[in-house]
């Protein structure tokens, strides 16, 4: 199984922690952000992880390095300045992810979701795990009905930022920067994207103030 983690945004809402710093690298309970990802996917079974980089991508492979401390291959895929934001950062690391469907891990989300439980399958191009509305993002971002199908019908939640997607979701995009989810309402549209509601913790780290919550979260867990 393979994964990637999205790692290459420039940060501006974090500046300016992030000007010297990537995001995935800021301390979050005594350890990198990234890190919480490595070692879930790790303990996941993953074998293969890729990460995306622009902003200060040396910094992050340098630490990251070949993965070997998490027993997990990491290799990058490097953007140019100012990166090709998620649809097309993952479109040109598709190559290093190969023809099974692989999960995605937005590199600036923190959650306890349980990655051994994702699913190693797909009945179509996606599977999404949506969790409640934060008050940074209330009227959602995708409906998901009763029977697990993303679509136009149900209650509308936030993409936690963890999916899992078939290299077919890309098929007839062309290289340059573009965003993801058009992509997946696009495919939703024709009913080929299912998802789950996850009631765990989770956190956006995309401002200092967001990040001062993750981390007094962590420390209450004692």
């Amino acid at each position: 199984m393979r994964a990637m983690i999205l790692a290459a945004g420039r940060g501006e809402r974090m500046r300016p922690l992030t000007d010297h710093t990537p995001k995935p690298l800021l301390e979050v309970g005594g350890q990198p952000l990234i890190a919480w990802h490595l070692e879930a996917l790790a303990g996941a079974g993953v074998e293969i992880v890729v990460i995306n980089t622009a902003w200060l991508a040396d910094r992050i492979e340098e630490w990251v390095g070949d993965g070997a401390r998490w027993g997990v291959q990491v290799v990058y895929s490097r953007e140019p300045p100012g990166a090709l934001e998620t649809g097309g950062g993952i479109l040109k690391a598709l190559p290093l992810l190969g023809s099974d469907p692989f999960w995605v891990i937005n590199g600036d989300v923190w959650i306890d979701y349980p990655m051994q439980a994702f699913p190693r399958e797909l009945g179509g191009l996606a599977h999404l795990v949506l969790v409640e509305n934060p008050v940074h993002n209330p009227e959602g971002d995708f409906p998901l009905d009763g029977q697990g199908r993303v679509g136009e019908d149900g209650v509308r939640l936030t993409f936690s930022g963890v999916g899992l997607f078939h290299p077919g979701l890309w098929r007839g995009c062309r290289p340059g920067r573009f965003a993801l989810a058009p992509l997946i309402r696009r495919a939703a549209a024709q009913g080929r994207v299912t998802g789950e509601r996850w009631p765990g913790a989770w956190h956006d780290v995309g401002t200092p103030a967001r990040l001062a919550a993750l981390r007094e979260h962590l420390a209450s867990r004692g």
